[in-house]
């Protein structure tokens, strides 16, 4: 089986239960999945990674995401990590989506690799998030089988 972390940045719960129906639909396509809702550098093993983030108040990471960024930023070489982000936003804002922007900046800086364009949800689309989601799944999981 292949392993991948679903790290989970969720303010409110819609980021997790997006992550937990992904995580749901690729133990079918053969994927062993680690959900992290307190997201711990040491305990992502994996080299492939699933970030799936709300963006909270005036841009900002969720509070359960800090300290997980803070560990990012300290990070030295995350050239071992391949990764995809799916954000969660609400577009009437600004800083729409800058959870998700800026968790891929920082992961490109760091020498990781994106595997494919981050996902960008609205939630004030009709279709809710866990559907755009899951619609998107697909790409991400023939791009991981070619990179596997």
């Amino acid at each position: 089986m292949r392993n991948i972390e679903i790290i989970i940045g969720s303010q409110m719960g819609s980021a997790e239960y997006v992550a937990e129906q992904l995580a749901e639909d690729l133990t079918t396509r053969s994927f062993n999945c680690n959900l992290h809702e307190q997201p711990d550098l040491s305990e992502c093993n994996s080299h492939t990674w699933l970030l799936v983030t709300s963006t909270y108040g005036a841009g900002d990471y969720p509070e359960n995401l800090l300290p997980f960024i803070s560990q990012l930023t300290e990070a030295s070489d995350l050239s071992h990590i391949s990764f995809a982000i799916i954000g969660i936003g609400d577009s009437s804002y600004d800083t729409y989506n800058y959870a998700a922007t800026n968790s891929e900046k920082l992961l490109v800086e760091k020498g990781a690799q994106i595997l494919i364009p981050t996902l960008k949800i609205d939630v004030l689309d009709e279709a809710l998030p866990e559907d755009t989601a899951l619609a998107w799944l697909p790409q991400l999981s023939e791009v991981m089988e070619k990179n596997k």
